[in-house]
């Protein structure tokens, strides 16, 4: 195994190189179990009860929202179109200019 100073002298600090600087090796650990009973599963009507009761907390926009939002994407995508379609057209034009010379 190549390591460097730093990381020898590290690890002689952390207690995992030996006097002669070879690795020693160290016992395999295994997963911590976790503390606490484990919490039952909810059943599938439980689980969609609490997300009907979570949608009805949620502030839905009204139609009016939702038209005003949706036309204002829309406008911003046709001018973004526009805009990108034409920087194409020109860096083109202007590279077959350069091009053709």
């Amino acid at each position: 195994m190549a390591m460097n100073r730093e990381q020898k002298r590290m690890m002689q600090r952390q207690g995992q190189l030996g006097a002669d600087g070879a690795p020693i090796p160290q016992p395999k650990t295994q997963p911590r179990a976790q503390k606490g009973p484990k919490e039952p599963r909810t059943s599938p009507s439980q689980f969609v009860r609490e997300v009907r009761g979570e949608l009805r907390k949620v502030a839905w926009p009204s139609r009016e929202e939702v038209v005003k939002y949706s036309i204002i994407v829309f406008v911003t995508i046709v001018v973004m179109t526009a805009l990108i379609a034409a920087l194409d057209f020109a860096f083109g034009e202007t590279i077959f200019w350069i091009i053709d010379r």
